[in-house]
This record gives C-alpha cells, structure tokens and sequence, in this order.
C-alpha cells in the first residue's frame, strides 16, 4: 500500500536522526493515512479513500466537493 493522500498528495519524507554526538542516520517521516468511507451527496453513493488525518478534518469541516 503506497503511504499517499489521494487528495492532498502528501508522501513520506525523509531526513536525518542528529544524535548529541552530531552521528546521522537516515529516517522517515510517514503521513498519517487512513482508509476511509466518505458519503458524496451529489454522487448520493459512498466512495472509499486514502485520506491523511488533516484532509480528513478539511472534508468534515467544509465538505468533500469544496475541498476538491
């Protein structure tokens, strides 16, 4: 399962762990996504996404169609 946002397209990032002691290890930072089941009122159907957690609180808060 690609770690996308099909709405916002947010991916992975990566960097570096800086330790105290200045040793750099490479790191992820992964998005928090989750599958879910929006209802659309103009398809009047329920359509299922991969959303990050922020697009999901954007779409219950102002609708799927004016986030889009």
């Amino acid at each position: 399962m690609s770690r996308k946002c099909t709405i916002t397209g947010k991916k992975p990032m990566a960097g570096n762990n800086v330790s105290h002691a200045h040793n750099k290890t490479r790191m992820r930072q992964l998005p928090n996504i989750q599958r879910k089941r929006i209802f659309v009122p103009e398809l009047g159907r329920y359509v299922r996404l991969k959303i990050s957690t922020r697009a999901l609180r954007t779409i219950s808060k102002i609708g799927l169609k004016p986030f889009l």
